[in-house]
């Protein structure tokens, strides 16, 4: 578990098909990623991967097919900057939102604009399995960056959000290009209240919780 606030920028370099190299500095990681172990779990633009070997300037992670069909990180070039977040530990601040680190689909940047005293992002999204969880003032992850959507079309097909001078300066937000992917998880406590609700497609039949159902029981 994450909560989509970014401590540290690594770089990509990829070894063979199934395994991911990346390489930070030393010297300028905060505390949270200086005691990394073997299996630790660590947030690579958001995707959450296991660390299998530890180096004197990063760490290799095995990534799956899953993972490169699902997300941007087979795509990227050799020499990519990508952020990097480690696991939520008991009793810290949960300053973003839950963020799983599985990542639901990707979406492309449309404009990056800067305004007086922030920065107007806008993305378009293709996939509904992410578009479905889009909606006004909700959460979504952007490369493991917490964001609030400001505004959104109604399927969710296209969104924007305000990013604050730190957050774009600090994350690779300020490398991205219109028409580059990003990688893209919705709210999960959004993907919850639907399958309970009965929304999802795979939602068991007879086990829905209606709009009836709640205010039958006081809610």
């Amino acid at each position: 578990m994450f909560t989509g606030l970014i401590q540290a920028q690594g770089t990509l370099f990829h070894k063979g098909d199934t395994q991911a190299y990346i390489r930070w500095e030393p010297a300028t990681l905060p505390p949270a990623l200086t005691d990394v172990e073997l299996g630790d779990s660590i947030a690579v633009d958001g995707i959450c991967l296991t660390v299998e070997t530890i180096l004197a300037d990063g760490f290799v992670a095995a990534v799956s097919p899953e993972t490169l069909d699902r997300t941007s990180l087979g795509r990227l070039p050799e020499g990519s900057r990508v952020n990097l977040e480690s696991s939520l530990r008991v009793g810290s601040k949960i300053g973003g939102h839950f963020v799983t680190g599985h990542i639901d689909g990707q979406g492309h940047l449309e404009a990056a604009v800067a305004t007086e005293d922030s920065w107007k992002l806008s993305f378009t999204v293709g996939d509904r399995r992410v578009a479905r969880y889009i909606v006004p003032k909700g959460s979504i992850a952007v490369n493991g960056i917490s964001l609030t959507v400001a505004d959104c079309s109604p399927s969710g097909n296209w969104f924007a959000v305000a990013v604050i001078p730190v957050t774009y300066r600090e994350t690779t937000l300020q490398y991205l290009r219109p028409g580059q992917a990003v990688n893209l998880e919705g709210d999960v406590l959004g993907k919850y209240v639907e399958k309970f609700m009965g929304g999802s497609e795979d939602a068991p039949a007879g086990n829905s919780v209606s709009l009836e159902f709640l205010a039958e029981h006081g809610y």
